[in-house]
């Protein structure tokens, strides 16, 4: 038995190496790249959200607008409407389920990070945010913000800036 775990761990440490060095990889390419340089500025998006969002949509062209992008991502909430009445459901997921993730997951580490969300100008609507929504829909509201921002960052090809009225805006840098 004892043969076997080693064995395991021997592979688990191989693996380990393996991830790290494309993890490496695809941090370098997504540096050279000007456009993930570009995503690189929106909190919570690193080489590998950066580089999967432009193999996906290139510059963004394919939406008319960050909106657009949040729904075909599937990170909206379904929508029933009878006549004057819509009630709003559980988020779509439809789309691309690679960087819906990956969004989510972006969403979660600003979360957790609190001491971020002055210098990105997140701070009033997170905590606004906080006192109404459940913590998870939270994460998914955030992920569509940050999609969004995602967005116009590449298509508008500037780099993300926070102004100093606390709203997130793409300025030129």
């Amino acid at each position: 038995m004892v043969h076997v775990i080693e064995g395991l761990a021997h592979d688990w440490r191989w693996l380990d190496e393996r991830i790290e060095g494309l993890s490496t990889e695809i941090g370098a390419l997504a540096c050279g790249d000007p456009a993930c340089d570009r995503l690189m500025t929106v909190p919570g998006i690193g080489p590998i959200i950066s580089s999967a969002m432009v193999a996906a949509i290139g510059n963004g062209t394919a939406f008319a607008k960050g909106r657009d992008f949040g729904a075909w991502l599937g990170l909206v909430p379904k929508q029933i409407s009878t006549g004057d009445r819509t009630i709003l459901g559980k988020i779509s997921r439809r789309g691309n389920r690679y960087l819906r993730v990956l969004f989510v997951q972006a969403a979660w580490v600003v979360l957790i990070r609190p001491q971020s969300w002055e210098r990105y100008g997140l701070k009033p609507w997170i905590e606004a945010a906080k006192k109404r929504l459940h913590h998870n829909v939270l994460a998914i509201a955030l992920a569509n913000k940050l999609a969004r921002i995602a967005w116009a960052v590449l298509n508008k090809e500037r780099k993300f800036e926070c102004i100093r009225t606390n709203k997130m805006s793409p300025r030129a840098a």
